[in-house]
Order: C-alpha cells, then structure tokens, then sequence
C-alpha cells in the first residue's frame, strides 16, 4: 500500500549546484516517520548482519561489472566477471543455475581499444564476437549538459558467448571511448574521459542507474523476455551505487508515493554481494557530486542524502554513506549498504580491516562487518589450462617469432622449460641486434642499451633468468626491484657463477621506464657483468610477455599491495617462482620455500603489517626485506638446483581454478545460496 503524503510535508527540491564545496553540516533528524527511520538505521542493520540472509534454492543471478575479460579488460576485476560466470554456470547447469553477465555495450576507439557494433554483431575490444538481440529500449533518467533530468535510451542486447549469457546495455553518450581532446593520457579503456566530456565515474554512475531501471522495468512486468534475478554481484566500485538504488532511492520513492509497496519490497528483497578489489579505486568525482546524487535519485536526492547516516564509527569523514568528507564516492553505498561484502584473498580482507592504508575510509565499516561475518576473502580463480604451458598459445608464440624452438613442459618434463631459456636468449639478442627484426616484432616496444648476450652465456641451466614485467606503476614496486637489484649487483661483484639475467619492464608510466634505465646504466658502472645483462623495455606484446614467462626462472612481485594477484598464479602456471613481498593475495597464494619466496616482514606506512617485531627490526624496511628474499632466492637456484626444481614442480602442479574441490567457486556459490562461504 502506498501512503499519501502532502506535498508539504516531503522536500523533493534537487541538491544545491555544488553544495559540497561550500562548508556544510548533515544533522540527522529525529523522526518517527518509518521511510526515513528505514534510510537512517539501514547502514546499520546491513554492517551488523541484522537481516537474516534467506536462503536461495536456485540461484538466478546477475554479475554486475564495468569490465569483462572477454569484451572489455583493463584488469583483473575484468578476469573475475567473466571466469566466475562461466565456471558458475558450467558446474550448476544441471541444477538449473546461472549466472548472467550485465555489462555496457562500448563503442568507439581509444587507439589501444577498440569496439564496435555492426549488423548485430558486437565486435569487443578484447577481439571477441558476440551476435546480439535486441528486446528492448528503456529510458534512464539522468541529468545532462544543462543541469536537467533527462531521459536516456538504453538499448538492451542478450546474446551467449560460450556457456554465459551476456545483457549488453547500450547508450553512445555515456559508453562511447572515443578519446575527449583532454582524456588524461593514464586514462584508457572504459576509464576514459569520452568526447561527450563523461567521465568514469559519471559513466559508472549511469550504468548503476541503468541496472537499476532495468531491474525495475522486469519487475513491474515490462519485460518478460527477462528474468527478474534473485541475487545481485556487483564488481567493484564501479557497480557501487546500486544498494543505495535498490533501498535507499527504492525506499524513497514509496514515501513520497511514485512506487506501490509491493514493487519496492520486491526490488529491496534482492540481496547485493559488492566484490571490492583494490579499495585504493573508489570511484571518486568532487566537482559532479550534487550532479550525479541529483541523477541517481532524482527528486528524492535531498531526502535521502539527508538521511542516509553511516553507522557509528571513529573516522569523521564517513559518517554519511553517499559521499566521503565533501566528495561522491562510488564504493561508498555498496561498503555501507550491500547484504554482503567480498575482497579478493584473506590476507587482504585482514590487510583492509586493520590498515588505515589499505583500508582507507571505510577501515572501521569493513572491520564491523568482518566481526559480524558478513565480510569475506575469496581468493580469485583462474583457469588453469588458460595459463599453464599449451600447445596451441606456444604454437602461435614460434609462428609471430618465426621459430620453431619454444616447446611446451609440464612438472614431469623440465627439460622444456631450459630449452625455453635458451631460445629466449636467441630471442632478446636478435632484437637487440636485427633492428628490422624488432621492428616487425615489438614495434611499439620500446629497449634501452641491449646487446647481444648469446655468447657471453655460457651456460643456460645454470644461469638464472628474473623478471619483473607488471604494469609500470607504483603498486608493483618497481623502485624496490631496483634497489635490490642494485644490492645484489654489489654482492655478486665478485662470484664465479653465471650472472643472472633480468628482464625488467612492461607497460606504464614512463618514469618507472627512465628509472629502470637510470638502473641498468648503474648496475653496467659498478658491475658490468651483470649490467650487460639487465633488458630494459616499456610497451606490451602478449607474445613477448608469454615468451618471458616460458623462460624465466624468478618472478619479481615486490608489489606495495596486491589484493590478490593474478600474475603470481600465470608465473607459477609456467614454472617461474614468484619473488613476492608478503602482501595481500600473494600471502594466500605463494607457499614461502615450497613454491615460491616470500619476504619475511612487509611494512605500510613506516608499520609492520607482516612478520615479527624482531625480524621487522633487523630489516626495518621493504627495500632491505626484498633484496634478502630475492638473494635467498639466486641462493637456491646456484646451490641446490634439485631443490629448485622441485619448487618448480610444486608451483607447476598448483591449480588456482575455480572449480578445484572446496575451491573458490563453491565459496562464492555457498555464498549467493546462504549469504557464508
């Protein structure tokens, strides 16, 4: 029943232009009125696990993502929004289960990405076709260049790719990636500022609406080729704005009478499972806050931002669930208001809920939930015949390189991977000294000072080959590679063993590239034997980056966070041992000595958040943990090489997929069934 209230008793007026950057207070009111009471108390309720979760026989859900690996990846959020639904739905097919993806149709050409959509077939950025129906066009209200609400059409597609079934959602002013003349140049992908001057994170706010109104539209009965889903995975921040759409904006539309009770209970009743990834990504937009909270919930926005108080914690700058201090904050209405919340690995679920610097602003939020058993850490899977060493991928590695040397291996037969080695030193040697070569190879990569090392290398099964070839960004530590790549310069001046040989590079910020080169000229300095043999480049070519996996030995990971890691998982697929600071996923993920090397202490912000107080003194700092681990590492590999090869083995057999027994599938499944793992 829908009650009817004067207008005078309910201020529908849009949020002030701007109202965040003027000095302003919320002060929640007192009220006996049972809409606002529900807005009010409802962080509360949901962060202390006051719902009880009701139990799902049949699960019908929707993964919600901004990225797919399969049509749009940036990253490894991409990864999960495609892997998860696909292993879902080929283990619980019988049972009738599914899991759909939901994801925006991007058109357009960044000049690394490019998508478009043709006759009826979408042709993805990552080189993927999909044939697409269209069922209908729905309008989304948003508000637009002249501070009005406005109705966008969103045309929506279905269509299959393997065993998923895909929504695509459709609309060219806001999913376009045609570059604007001032995109920052870091932006890429789906995180671009578009010729329409629409940003990511106003971009994300409208596909949260769109989602929204889709759901909406199934529910009242407009849509019957669709199914009306039963739970709801947002992926990360981008999809963050959807609890507070489907309770808050929800509730308040029943207050002041645009929604019966009976719609609004069945869109509140969907539970909301938010997979937060790295939380240093929030989503955050300063200068469009009271635009975009104006477009999410319309007339209701002053109601709801008036009322939508955080539950009690000690950090001032969350005490409101829509925005953080004075700024919108994307991921803040999923951490405060989402049935449940899920982070990539334990060891960072622990990370979060302790560490203001990786928690941030919603360290006291998830260390709630956490103790209320409604936060959790699942570590990512990943398919394994995806990653391990196959035929086919090795095949298309000789074509592209014009060789017929890169053999596949497995844990019964190392012997692959030292011929592997060998090959790829022909390999970097030829593009350091066949410049046509490396132009029809690697031509946007770019190298610094290499020569050829084919016969300074003596012998390649005692010479170990280390790489490091993340992006190039500050997460991944590249400076703390650096330096202890420098202090094992300075150790090895004098040894009698083959030097190592360091790839070192990928794609990313040309100051880590500079800072990489500024290291090699270094290293050639003090020790020159090792110097001839550090290969410098920045750019990306999947064969290239397959090759060096094939070859090495080490995986460098020195990273500052790394909330679960994926690369660790494709290096130890091909026999390289992860080198890894003890962070996050690479803690669940990497057996120290067994089948990889771990640091013994990792510190934040000056703190140990890993290993003992007295390990923490001897080393006191990353740069000095780092350097012991990767020398412990070279140690290995010289002095007992049966030791390291059975490491090898061991990381060669482990299986990260999805539906290994009790593995992360059947997590996530218990999880949507019961609301626990």
């Amino acid at each position: 029943m829908t009650i009817a209230y004067q207008p005078s008793d309910i201020n529908t007026k849009p949020l002030p232009k701007d109202f965040n950057k003027r000095k302003f207070t919320i002060n929640y009111p007192v009220t006996t009125n049972p809409y606002l009471q529900e807005i009010q108390n409802l962080s509360k309720i949901q962060c202390l696990s006051k719902n009880a979760w009701k139990k799902i026989e049949q699960i019908k859900g929707w993964m919600v993502s901004a990225e797919t690996a399969t049509f749009m990846k940036c990253g490894g959020l991409g990864m999960i929004a495609t892997e998860l639904p696909e292993a879902f739905n080929k283990a619980y097919d019988s049972q009738s289960e599914s899991l759909i993806v939901i994801t925006p149709l991007y058109t357009g050409n960044t000049g690394k990405k490019k998508a478009e959509f043709i006759d009826g077939v979408y042709h993805g950025a990552e080189h993927k076709d999909i044939s697409l129906k269209h069922i209908k066009t729905i309008d989304v209200s948003f508000i637009g260049d002249k501070s009005a609400l406005i109705k966008n059409k969103v045309d929506i597609y279905v269509g299959e790719f393997h065993n998923c079934r895909y929504i695509f959602l459709g609309n060219d002013r806001f999913f376009n990636i045609d570059p604007h003349p001032t995109n920052p140049p870091a932006q890429d992908g789906c995180y671009i500022k578009n010729k329409n001057n629409i940003n990511e994170v106003e971009r994300f706010a409208f596909f949260s609406k769109a989602v929204y109104t889709l759901t909406k539209t199934i529910a009242s009965g407009k849509l019957p080729e669709l199914e009306l889903p039963n739970v709801i995975v947002a992926n990360d921040w981008h999809s963050g704005a959807l609890s507070g759409l489907f309770k808050y904006f929800t509730t308040a539309q029943e207050y002041i009478g645009t929604m019966d009770s009976q719609l609004s209970c069945t869109i509140k009743s969907i539970p909301i499972i938010h997979i937060a990834h790295h939380l240093g990504y929030q989503g955050w937009d300063y200068d469009n806050t009271s635009k975009i909270l104006n477009s999410l919930y319309e007339q209701t926005a002053t109601i709801v931002l008036k009322n939508a108080k955080s539950i009690k914690n000690s950090n001032p700058r969350a005490t409101n669930t829509l925005i953080v201090h004075d700024c919108y904050n994307q991921a803040s209405c999923n951490f405060h208001l989402a049935d449940r919340v899920v982070t990539v690995s334990k060891n960072y679920l622990e990370e979060v809920s302790k560490e203001l610097g990786f928690g941030f602003d919603f360290r006291d939020i998830l260390k709630i939930r956490k103790d209320h058993r409604n936060f959790y850490g699942i570590v990512n899977g990943y398919e394994k015949s995806l990653i391990s060493p196959n035929q086919d991928k090795i095949n298309a590695v000789n074509k592209y390189f014009g060789t017929t040397n890169f053999v596949t291996f497995d844990e019964n037969n190392l012997e692959g991977k030292l011929q592997n080695k060998k090959e790829f030193i022909k390999l970097i040697s030829q593009l350091a000294t066949d410049k046509d070569f490396k132009q029809k190879v690697i031509p946007l990569i770019d190298t610094y000072k290499f020569e050829s090392i084919v016969q300074d290398v003596k012998d390649a099964s005692k010479t170990p080959i280390v790489c490091a070839t993340s992006r190039l960004v500050e997460q991944k530590g590249y400076d703390i590679a650096a330096q202890a790549i420098l202090n094992i310069s300075q150790k090895y001046k004098d040894i009698k063993r083959e030097h190592p040989i360091f790839i070192l590079g990928g794609a990313g910020d040309i100051n880590y590239f500079e800072m990489l080169t500024k290291l090699k000229d270094k290293v050639s300095t003090l020790n020159p034997a090792i110097g001839k043999r550090i290969f410098v480049f920045r750019g990306y070519r999947d064969e290239f980056a397959y090759a060096i996996q094939l070859a090495s030995d080490l995986y460098m990971m020195p990273c500052r966070f790394e909330p679960c890691g994926l690369t660790q998982m494709e290096a130890m697929a091909k026999g390289a041992l992860p080198v890894a600071m003890s962070t996050s996923g690479l803690v669940d993920t990497i057996e120290d000595g067994i089948d990889g090397f771990r640091t013994d202490v990792f510190f934040t912000n000056n703190r140990r958040v890993y290993g003992t107080n007295l390990t923490a003194q001897r080393l006191k700092n990353n740069e000095n943990a780092y350097t012991e681990t990767l020398d412990k590492a070279l140690f290995v590999f010289y002095t007992a090489p049966k030791i390291f090869s059975t490491m090898q083995q061991n990381a060669l057999r482990k299986d990260f997929s999805w539906d290994v027994k009790d593995g992360s599938l059947s997590k996530y499944h218990n999880l949507l069934s019961t609301g626990h793992i």
